[in-house]
């Protein structure tokens, strides 16, 4: 996490933007941050704060999170869009599942 320079205290989170893209009938890219029209947000986590006392984290580096942009700060490093947020506004971990087994 050095080369962003921040590392969230407590119970805080940095995630880095998964952007998705959309493409337009004319073929223009369109990705979720510019478009503006989403609620929820996708996310790689980058650093993570201890946790509260008697509280650890229970997300860890690399997970891929959904988090809603309401509840999060948006901050930019080196032009790299990210969020800070509380760890308990975090919806849950995206995992892959294969839906044949189910």
């Amino acid at each position: 996490m050095d080369k962003f320079k921040i590392q969230p205290l407590r119970d805080w989170v940095l995630i880095k933007v998964d952007v998705a893209e959309e493409k337009s009938e004319e073929g223009i890219v369109i990705s979720d941050t510019i478009n503006g029209n989403q609620k929820f947000q996708k996310g790689i986590i980058l650093a993570i704060g201890n946790g509260k006392k008697d509280k650890p984290m229970i997300v860890k580096v690399g997970n891929l999170v959904l988090f809603g942009k309401d509840s999060a700060t948006e901050v930019s490093m080196e032009g790299i869009a990210m969020f800070i947020i509380k760890e308990s506004n975090i919806f849950g971990i995206i995992r892959s599942v294969n839906l044949e087994v189910i």
